[in-house]
C-alpha cells in the first residue's frame, strides 16, 4: 500500500512541477524508474529546488519505465540534469545534451567506470553524488559499534575492487586489518564467502550489483548468521533482512543534497564536484545485536559518529 501512495504522489507531483511550456524545465531529474527509493528522491530534490519564489514550470521529473522519457522535449531543452541509478546516467550522456549532468544514488566504482566509457566522446559536464558512505566515516562507526573487531571482512566485485586499497589505509590507520574475498571471473559467491568468513570480526557491505543484489543477499546473510559475524550494510532493507545495522542515506537526505548541488551550478560556481553523502542515518536490527551479545542503540551511535566528524 505504501509503494503504490508513493508512485501515485510521485506521478502527481511529477505533473505539478512539469506544467508550464513544454521543455521548459530548467532543472530536470531523469530517473531509472518508479521504485520508492527513487520516487523519494526525485520528488525531494524537485521539493527542494522549487522554494518560494520559484516559478513551478523550472523542473520535472521523467521516468525511464515511460517509453517516451528520452524523447521528451525537456530533456534536450533542460539547463540541468540529475539522474538517478547507473541506468539512466549511461542513457542521458548517450544524448550528448552538452548541460552539466549530477549523477545521484550511483556507486563510486560504477560512475568511474562510466567516466571511463565516455572517455571518447565529447565532454559533459558530470560530477556525481555516490550512493556508498565515504570510507574514514564506515571506519570510524566499525570503531564505535565494535570496538573489538580488528579484522574486517569485505566481498568485492570486479568494480568495487578497485577501492580496496583506499579501505585497507583507512583500516590500517585505525589498527585494523582488511580480509577481501572477490566475486566474479573465476569466484563464485561461496568461495568469496568463505574467504572472507573464516577468521573474520565483522563483514562490511560495498555496493556493488555483482555481490549484493536481490539473488544473492539472503545467502549472505545466512552464512553471516551461521558464522555468527555481524554485517554492517549500506541499506535498511538489509538490517530488515538480518544485517546488524546499516550506514546511508536516505532518499530524502540525497535528494535535498543533490538540489544543493544544482542550485550552485545554477549560480555559476565552479567549485561542484563529486561528492559523498553528506548527511547520513543509522538503522540498527537489535534482536541481531541482542543475538550476537551487542548493547548498541542507533541514537547514541549517530551522535558520536556526528561528534567525529565535528572534531577540530
Amino acid at each position: 500500500m505504501r509503494r503504490i501512495l508513493l508512485q501515485v504522489m510521485c506521478m502527481l507531483f511529477a505533473c505539478c512541477v512539469g506544467m508550464g511550456i513544454a521543455g521548459a524545465a530548467e532543472l530536470l531529474v531523469v530517473s531509472g524508474d518508479r521504485s520508492p527509493g527513487y520516487s523519494e528522491a526525485a520528488q525531494s530534490i524537485a521539493a527542494d529546488w522549487l522554494r518560494p519564489g520559484v516559478d513551478k514550470s523550472e523542473a520535472q521529473i521523467l521516468f525511464l519505465t515511460d517509453a517516451s522519457a528520452l524523447d521528451a522535449p525537456s530533456l534536450s531543452a533542460a539547463k540541468i540534469i540529475v539522474t538517478l541509478g547507473s541506468e539512466s546516467l549511461q542513457k542521458v550522456l548517450a544524448k550528448d545534451l552538452r548541460v552539466p549532468v549530477i549523477a545521484a544514488l550511483i556507486p563510486k566504482a560504477g560512475f568511474e567506470r562510466i567516466v571511463r566509457e565516455q572517455a571518447k566522446r565529447p565532454s559533459t559536464p558530470l560530477v556525481a553524488l555516490y550512493l556508498e558512505q565515504p570510507f574514514p566515516r564506515q571506519v570510524e562507526l566499525l570503531k564505535l559499534a565494535l570496538p573489538d573487531a580488528k579484522k574486517v571482512g569485505v566481498l568485492w566485485g570486479a568494480e568495487s575492487g578497485m577501492q580496496a586499497g583506499s579501505l585497507l589505509a583507512g583500516l590500517q590507520a585505525r589498527g585494523m586489518e582488511l580480509v577481501s574475498g572477490y566475486v566474479g571471473g573465476t569466484n563464485n559467491l561461496f568461495s568469496g564467502l568463505k574467504a572472507v568468513l573464516d577468521g573474520t570480526d565483522v563483514l562490511l557491505a560495498v555496493p556493488d550489483p555483482q555481490v549484493y543484489n536481490g539473488s544473492s543477499i539472503s545467502n549472505v546473510l545466512l552464512a553471516t548468521y551461521r558464522a555468527r559475524v555481524p554485517v554492517v550494510a549500506f541499506s535498511p532493507a538489509y538490517v530488515r533482512a538480518g544485517a546488524l545495522l546499516s550506514l546511508h542515506s536516505t532518499p530524502k537526505q540525497i535528494g535535498q543534497q543533490a538540489a544543493q548541488m544544482a542550485r550552485a551550478l545554477q549560480q555559476g560556481s565552479s567549485v561542484v564536484s563529486s561528492q559523498y553523502p553528506s548527511d547520513y542515518t543509522i538503522v540498527l536490527n537489535d534482536h541481531v545485536a541482542r543475538s550476537l551479545g551487542l548493547n548498541l542503540d542507533e541514537q547514541s551511535l549517530t551522535e558520536r559518529l556526528r561528534r567525529w566528524e565535528k572534531r577540530p
